[in-house]
């Protein structure tokens, strides 16, 4: 999962290099956390949260091939 969120925020990004994404597993799910710079942070975000929604939807849906949750958040 990890792999996957680094890969699709660094293609959207201006500043690949400050990218980083912090996994914490749980039992049953899994949170990644996401920080980039905040020259990015809105187009990570995207107009009305539009990007960061499509983001979350496949991440929650490559998760449940693997019968286990997963949320990103944004860290400021």
């Amino acid at each position: 999962m990890k792999e996957l969120v680094t890969h699709i925020v660094k293609a959207l990004v201006d500043n690949p290099d400050t990218v980083e994404v912090n996994e914490v597993q749980g039992d049953k799910s899994t949170i990644l956390e996401l920080r980039v710079s905040d020259s990015d942070r809105g187009k990570v975000i995207g107009k009305e949260g539009r990007i960061i929604k499509s983001i979350r939807t496949i991440v929650s849906s490559a998760a449940a091939k693997v019968d286990k949750r997963a949320t990103v958040e944004i860290i400021e």
